[in-house]
Formats: structure tokens, sequence, C-alpha cells
């Protein structure tokens, strides 16, 4: 991924935090075939590791699973919030003209040797903790121990596990960091006025730029 300094995100703990938040990632990993992305939720255990570690699973239909080479490298893609930006917010626009459209966006790339299993208690641990995650919101969450053991079992024969140990990581976080300041004092207020469409973008910016 391409970050110029002024784009550049090294923060681990705001990177491993954003994953978490995120949480939906895609996974590319280079096959005989050749690429092959999957889009998959994802956990990450920040103390595993040196950058820490990515688990997830597929389904054992799953192409990308097929491969018998080892050492195989995997990039795990978390995009945040984004939004284009018009030209329209610049003040320099009045100035002289010379602006033109982009978007601003966050993503954090993650890359590491990805490696499978099927061991069932490990998979069902993986999936416990998954469902357990995304179901603490809910008034009544819902546990896998809800459905029926048989009915459990079947399913954990369907996927495959992944594992992946993240030795290098990229955050960039592309904000109008580089504009003028009256360009971004235009840019967090055309974000605020499109009535909520762009709020995740519009209070990460503004945390971004005034700090």
């Amino acid at each position: 991924m391409y970050t110029p300094p002024h784009f550049r995100e090294d923060d681990i703990a705001l990177l491993h935090e954003t994953i978490r938040r995120i949480a939906f990632g895609t996974l590319v990993t280079l096959g005989p075939d050749g690429l092959v992305a999957s889009h998959v939720p994802m956990l990450l255990d920040a103390e595993k590791g040196t950058h820490g570690t990515l688990t997830g699973h597929l389904a054992k239909a799953n192409i990308q699973t097929k491969t018998e080479a080892s050492n195989i490298e995997a990039l795990a893609i978390f995009q945040g919030p984004d939004a284009y930006i018009t030209p329209n917010w610049y003040a320099t626009k009045q100035e002289h003209g010379k602006v033109v459209p982009t978007w601003n966006y966050v993503a954090v790339h993650a890359y590491g040797q990805i490696s499978f299993f099927e061991d069932t208690e490990r998979l069902r641990d993986q999936v416990s903790r998954l469902t357990d995650k995304h179901e603490a919101e809910n008034a009544e969450p819902w546990a896998v121990n809800d459905a029926p053991e048989n009915f459990v079992q079947s399913h954990l024969k369907g996927i495959i596990g992944f594992e992946i140990p993240i030795t290098r990581i990229d955050g960039k976080w592309k904000l109008s960091q580089n504009r003028p300041a009256e360009d971004k004092k235009g840019v967090m207020s055309g974000l605020d006025s499109r009535d909520g469409a762009d709020a995740a973008i519009s209070s990460v910016t503004r945390e971004r730029l005034q700090s």
C-alpha cells in the first residue's frame, strides 16, 4: 500500500483497535491458480506474535483452502470509513482553481504466512469467540451452545480455520492532512454537511486534523 509520510499510521495500538472495530476483512492469498480473495470476519490476538495474530475460518469448499504449499503469504485488508472529497470544499479553489477531487479513507493491511487447521475443538473455540464478540451488544446474545450439538458438529465439519501471525502491518489514514489549513476546515465542514451519511469518516477526519 502506498503510504506517503503524512498519511502513514504506525501506532500499533491504534492499528489493532481499528482491526477489531472493523472486524470484517478481505483475505488475499496467492495459490497455484493465481490470486484468491475471501471476505471474512477475523479475530485479533494482539498478545500473540510480534505484531499480533489473526484467526478466522473459511468453508471447506472454498478454493482458498485447497493449496498444499507451505509458507503461503497472506494479506488481510481492513477497510475503514471512506468518502469522496469534492474540490468545492477547498478554500484554495477560489484562490487559484488548481484543485482536483480525491477520496479519503482509512485502511489497515496485515501481512503474514497463513496456516490452516481442522481440529474440531480449536474450530469450536474460534467460532464461539467470534460469535460472542458480535453478539455482545444484543439484549439476549445467541451462543454456539444454543444450537443442538449434532447440528454444531455438522457445521464444524464444513469449515477450515486459519491463523496468520502478522509479520508486517501498514496503516493509512488519508484524511486531507496534506492540505492547507483553510482547505482542512472546508473538508471538515463539507463532511459534516452530508446529513450523517459520512458520520464515521467525518469523526475520524476531525480527530486527525485537529490533533
